[in-house]
């Protein structure tokens, strides 16, 4: 089973001086096993604001390794019906986020992550967060 990697891993897994955290060690083991999975808005934010060209030029070839899990639509109509659902709770959170939620619901994946908001999303959403199923 493919699991959706969220941004703030990528994050920090990708830092010239990767700190020990047990997200970054997850992600590892699922490369190797061919399971990690990327979505394009996440490789957009990882690109995003890069300054120096050879540093740009070198992680996007980097994250090229792995292929953009398909979005339809449907996902991008999901995303902002959880959008909807969450604010109605007063609950908050990025498009790029309820992206992901959306994917992963229709995947039946879950998400590696360490963004607290969605432990917050998972009131309101059918989120599944990887760590939890470890």
């Amino acid at each position: 089973m493919k699991v959706l990697i969220d941004t703030s891993v990528w994050s920090l897994a990708l830092r010239r001086r990767a700190p020990a955290h047990p997200a970054v060690d997850e992600l590892r083991r699922l490369v190797a096993h061919g399971r990690a999975a990327i979505v394009g808005p996440v490789r957009q934010e990882l690109l995003s604001g890069i300054r120096d060209r050879v540093a740009f030029e070198r992680l996007r070839d980097h994250l090229r390794a792995f292929s953009d899990e398909p979005m339809t639509s449907a996902d991008h109509e999901r995303a902002a019906d959880c959008f909807n659902l969450c604010r109605a709770e007063g609950i908050q959170g990025s498009n790029t986020d309820f992206l992901l939620c959306a994917i992963a619901e229709r995947c039946r994946c879950p998400i590696l992550t360490t963004d607290e908001d969605f432990l917050e999303f998972r009131r309101v959403l059918p989120v599944r967060l990887f760590a939890e199923e470890q």
